[in-house]
């Protein structure tokens, strides 16, 4: 019998296994970067290697949490202190790509005319895909708050229809940016301003995969009677990331899309 309200977690070979899957997708990534040979074939497998470690170590959680009680009310204060400390990290991560856009936006060089944006960058219309998407992102917002709430309330059906409507918006917003993306008429090659602008979104667009992700993952476990009105701090975590992601979204159309044009 325990003697604490701490869970003290097995050995586990899925941290290690992540770590190596994160180094081969980061080696193909630089292979292919530079067009060597099977560098897209190592990148895809690392890219695969992480899904099956986010599987597998997301179901070893899941099962500590719901079907063997380990997470107790001490153990998920610590959760939630981890998942803050994480997004926090987040926060920073992107910090770095909004002081490369300003640090060359407020200060343009002779070598790209002395304007921003750059001479012969045609910029996108910030009031087409780009407002549209941020309402589409909001709304999402909106919708994992009424998920919040139906859990807090134990309305289970209205939180299953509400995490429905998160996750279909979610995919909407990442179709658009697809073909923003395509229809877009700079590269990621377009000089500062390609870089800048493909850096920021498109980090943010990983995350979104991530977020959107991470709520499929919620919907089925919702579905499964995997969350109670006491017991759902997964879902919270979910919560929490798809807000950040909404509220760099913000920053982003702010910022790059409409003040950068």
């Amino acid at each position: 019998m325990r003697k604490h309200p701490y869970h003290l977690v097995d050995p586990s070979p899925w941290p290690l296994f992540a770590g190596l899957a994160a180094f081969v997708t980061t080696i193909g990534a630089v292979m292919y970067f530079h067009a060597y040979v099977g560098g897209g074939l190592v990148c895809s497998f690392g890219l695969l290697m992480i899904l099956y470690s986010m599987f597998v170590w997301w179901r070893d959680i899941i099962r500590e949490a719901t079907f063997e009680g380990h997470h107790t009310k001490a153990v998920q204060i610590g959760l939630r202190y981890g998942m803050i400390l994480f997004i926090a990290s987040e926060v920073m991560f992107f910090l770095s790509f909004f002081w490369a856009f300003f640090h060359s936006s407020l200060a343009p060089t002779v070598e790209i005319g002395a304007v921003w944006p750059p001479k012969g960058i045609q910029v996108l219309n910030p009031w087409e895909i780009p407002f549209l998407n941020t309402l589409i992102l909001l709304s999402s917002g909106a919708a994992v708050t009424w998920a919040h709430h139906a859990i807090l309330a134990g309305y289970r059906k209205q939180a299953i229809y509400s995490l429905c409507v998160t996750i279909l918006l979610a995919i909407l917003f990442t179709g658009f940016q697809g073909y923003e993306y395509l229809s877009a008429p700079f590269t990621l090659s377009s000089g500062i301003y390609g870089s800048t602008f493909y850096m920021a979104t498109g980090f943010h667009g990983t995350h979104v995969l991530i977020g959107t992700t991470f709520l499929i993952v919620c919907l089925i476990r919702e579905i499964n009677f995997h969350f109670t009105k006491h017991h759902h701090f997964g879902f919270e975590a979910a919560a929490w990331y798809w807000h950040f992601v909404d509220v760099v979204w913000l920053f982003l159309f702010v910022s790059i899309y409409w003040w950068g044009s």
